[in-house]
């Protein structure tokens, strides 16, 4: 019996690990992928624990950049005012994500503002990636970061986890370095005795955790 969010395309059973990953971020114009915009993609592929290839694109969103989001990320209107749109870059995107399981930190963030800009370009994806499809679950490291490092009381945010796990993170909150240091933070983890080895029961063991996570929240918050 399949998982589900498993990507059809790959075996259940075998080592996550050792297949192709597509490590993508976004930077935007804000946080709700229902009014705002994506300004930068980055997708960063590995396989067998190994950085294979880089991909990025700065974007044109169509909109003016709030002063809030240029505080985090630094992409200004001039940074993008002769960049492409989104639907003119989405075959390049699709092409990066194809025949690789779609991950992402904090992955709910990302994987909606990518399939929502993918509905708005109202282009027609011929047979689409994992990564472009709403069924297939995105690996999320963070699920995992929140259970390994529970109740040491410090951030689970991405630069504070990959300094934690030895990993490099220099141009935070640029799509492609920040890609990068959470595919890096993934395998990391993945050397830990409590991540799942094959692909089906690291999605499993993913949503059962992220599950609880939520529910932890919702508790906290009455």
């Amino acid at each position: 019996m399949r998982v589900v969010g498993v990507a059809e395309e790959f075996a259940p059973d075998d080592n996550w690990a050792a297949m192709p990953v597509a490590f993508l971020d976004t930077e935007t114009t804000g946080t709700d992928s229902r009014v705002d915009r994506v300004i930068e993609v980055g997708i960063v592929r590995g396989e067998h624990g190994e950085i294979q290839s880089h991909h990025s694109w700065l974007i044109n969103p169509g909109m003016p950049i709030p002063k809030e989001s240029t505080d985090v990320h630094g992409i200004k209107d001039e940074d993008v005012a002769d960049k492409p749109s989104f639907a003119e870059v989405l075959p390049e995107i699709i092409e990066a994500l194809r025949g690789a399981i779609p991950a992402a930190y904090n992955a709910t963030f990302d994987k909606g503002f990518i399939l929502q800009e993918i509905e708005r370009s109202g282009l027609r994806v011929a047979d689409p990636p994992p990564g472009a499809r709403k069924d297939v679950t995105w690996i999320d490291p963070l699920a995992f970061a929140r259970e390994f490092f529970k109740g040491k009381g410090e951030s689970r945010a991405l630069g504070a986890v990959a300094e934690r796990l030895g990993v490099s993170l220099v141009n935070a909150h640029r799509a492609t370095d920040d890609a990068e240091a959470a595919l890096r933070v993934l395998y990391a983890l993945s050397r830990d005795e409590r991540m799942p080895d094959t692909y089906a029961a690291l999605i499993q063991e993913q949503r059962r955790l992220m599950q609880l996570q939520l529910e932890a929240q919702r508790f906290w918050r009455k």
